[in-house]
């Protein structure tokens, strides 16, 4: 069963900071269950809301495929990609703007802002992530570090990328002793993080259920020394694209749990208990969890299909606008190629263009001016060796679209519902 384990923290004679933090004493540190094996257990409702949430993740998927576009299903992949990764960084309190996370992406020497590189920087871990998911053969710790260094990359905690931690953490408070929650002992990881991994790679839950265990575990074992709230979110998605109920799209699940931040929390703590596995307390707070996660899923996937929508409209206007200008482009004109990509990519420049359709540096020049000509780009800064260029209308579309996905009026369940213990079968 989940444990406490007994630990002694030496005190900071010579440290800074109120009393309570150069303070020695015991503290207790929670130890796991193992994940492998253990029975989940979940009522009529909640296994119907699981199974609700893996239907709406493959049909998200089904969905696009029957709304043919040009470059479609990469657009609207690259966007929900970056939806989630504001989402999972807004958990940790990395909040950015729409811009300046595109401007960041585009060109990091263009935003300096520290912030917003470490959004670029889950981004990129998220990829990674999905890169690894289509891979074959088990996913190993190696794997595992080689995520969190990427999250990591670039940053002033880079240093700390991919290690392991060597010492006691916890979250919240000054020291362990006043901590909201103390993860297992370093001592405990590789047994812990070994077992994490052969969970990972098998198949003995159903999707969600399987991605739903991953992240608690992984957050409980919290095996690194900083970025281990967005690592685990990541391996939420690497279990969904390795199942293979979201095999070309992320749901931004973390804009929704960001929103229901107290919920999220409470719903992890809930499976943190000394108690046997399969006793009551240990089924109600997985269940609980699960349940959470489901939901979180089910509105995402919701959403994102409302920004489909909203995506493909304004590409339409665009499109209105160029057939619009005093000479129309030919058919095969580049800026006909570019104009699809344009809500992932809301800055460009000429190389970036490039690099998107494919056409030619002199295509490009050409496509851009009709562009501006028609309203549909405006220039923002650079001069005339790099020029940075903005798609009208794009951030406000990316801004209400966030809103919509982690709208309050979305979450019903703030508060822990009271509730009888499910029924064990």
């Amino acid at each position: 069963m989940g444990s406490i384990v007994q630990q002694r923290w030496e005190p900071d004679l010579a440290g800074f900071g109120p009393r309570r933090a150069r303070m020695g004493g015991r503290y207790g540190a929670f130890v796991p269950d193992p994940l492998l094996p253990r029975q989940v257990v979940l009522d009529a409702r909640i296994a119907a809301d699981v199974a609700d949430a893996e239907r709406d993740l493959v049909a998200l998927d089904s969905a696009v495929d029957r709304q043919p576009g040009p470059h479609r299903l990469e657009v609207l992949a690259r966007l929900l990609l970056r939806a989630e990764a504001v989402g999972s960084s807004r958990i940790e309190g990395l909040v950015v703007s729409p811009r300046r996370l595109a401007l960041a992406d585009l060109d990091p020497d263009l935003e300096p802002a520290s912030h917003a590189r470490e959004v670029v920087a889950n981004l990129a871990a998220l990829r990674d992530a999905l890169t690894l998911a289509d891979r074959s053969g088990d996913i190993g710790v190696e794997d595992l570090c080689a995520l969190h260094a990427r999250l990591l990359g670039g940053t002033r905690d880079a240093h700390l990328g991919g290690v392991v931690r060597t010492e006691q953490n916890w979250i919240g408070g000054h020291t362990p002793l006043d901590a909201a929650f103390v993860p297992p002992p370093h001592e405990r990881l590789p047994a812990l993080l070994g077992d994490l991994c052969s969970y990972l790679s098998g198949t003995d839950h159903s999707p969600l259920v399987q991605a739903a265990l991953v992240h608690a575990q992984f957050e409980t074992i919290h095996p690194f020394a900083d970025g281990n709230g967005r690592t685990g979110r990541a391996l939420l998605h690497l279990v969904l694209r390795r199942r293979g109920v979201c095999r070309r799209f992320v749901p931004p699940i973390s804009l929704v749990l960001a929103t229901w931040s107290r919920r999220y929390v409470d719903a992890l703590m809930g499976t943190r208990v000394v108690a046997a596995p399969g006793s009551p307390k240990d089924i109600e707070g997985w269940a609980y969890w699960i349940e959470t996660l489901a939901e979180a899923t089910r509105v995402a996937c919701a959403q994102a299909t409302r920004y489909d929508t909203a995506v493909n409209d304004c590409v339409e206007a665009w499109r209105s606008r160029i057939a619009g200008l005093a000479t129309t482009p030919r058919a095969d004109a580049a800026v006909w190629s570019l104009l699809p990509w344009l809500p992932a990519a809301p800055l460009l420049s000429a190389a970036s263009a490039v690099a998107l359709t494919g056409r030619s540096p002199r295509a490009i020049d050409a496509a851009l001016a009709q562009l501006v000509e028609a309203g549909v780009l405006r220039q923002v800064r650079g001069n005339i060796r790099y020029r940075v260029y903005e798609a009208v209308g794009v951030f406000e579309l990316v801004t209400d679209a966030e809103r919509a996905l982690a709208s309050p009026a979305l979450d019903t369940k703030q508060a822990r519902p009271t509730r009888p213990v499910p029924a064990r079968r």
